[in-house]
């Protein structure tokens, strides 16, 4: 390996897949973008071995595309991607709530209902990066009852797939005013103790893509917008 290296001998495979990760979600990677995969090997000094192992990785979750003999693409992300996004992830959520109904107790709703008014008071502040952690935790509350980790699993990937592609600098403030009220029925849901109500909820309308169509829209334009002042910026045309 070479001096700037950045990976260990420790899991370099995880290491070369993190190192991507963190690429893709900082915007160096954008979606569009080749990956040389023997410029990589040869500026790391590292074997191809776990550059291919961490690729192949990333296009099992479907955040590149490998073309054998032409290239590794970052994938673009089209409204069909995000819109089947949705309706997995929906579906997964919505079990899950229904599923572990007799475990989401008020201890659990009480956790959630803070959570919520902690992304209320981080909107107030324009703090999009500390409202993320905490409605991702909110969503934990649930989904860490679940033994399917494998569930939990392709969720998680998802959630980075449509958020973290790269990460928005900005956000769409009334959009997340109306999720913490979403969230905040589905509350109200579980604790009235009607967990196929909730469940219905979570997947009808929280993660419906026809009802969030208009704020998906206005979320992903923006983002293409602020992609676009960077490469301007930068000099890169269009």
């Amino acid at each position: 390996m070479t001096p700037d290296c950045p990976f260990n001998m420790v899991s370099l495979r995880q290491q070369v897949y993190d190192y991507l990760r963190s690429q893709m979600n900082q915007g160096e990677l954008r979606p569009g973008s080749a990956i040389n995969l023997g410029e990589m090997s040869s500026r790391f000094g590292i074997s191809r071995t776990p550059l291919r192992e961490a690729l192949l990785q990333l296009e099992t979750e479907g955040f590149v595309t490998i073309y054998p003999r032409k290239g590794i693409i970052v994938n673009p992300l089209s409204e069909e991607d995000i819109r089947h996004a949705y309706e997995i992830i929906g579906a997964l959520e919505a079990s899950v709530v229904f599923n572990e109904r007799n475990s989401i107790t008020s201890t659990e709703t009480e956790k959630m209902r803070r959570l919520n008014l902690l992304m209320r008071e981080a909107l107030d502040r324009d703090d999009f990066d500390t409202f993320y952690r905490h409605n991702i935790s909110f969503h934990n509350i649930y989904l860490d009852l679940s033994r399917n980790r494998s569930l939990v699993r392709t969720v998680m990937t998802l959630k980075q797939r449509l958020y973290d592609f790269p990460r928005r600098k900005g956000f769409v403030k009334e959009w997340e005013i109306t999720s913490t009220g979403e969230h905040e029925r589905f509350i109200e849901l579980l604790e009235t103790g009607d967990a196929k109500a909730a469940s219905d909820y979570m997947r009808d309308v929280h993660w419906s893509f026809e009802v969030q169509r208009p704020w998906i829209h206005r979320y992903y334009r923006e983002l293409a917008r602020e992609e676009a002042l960077e490469r301007s910026a930068e000099g890169v045309p269009r």
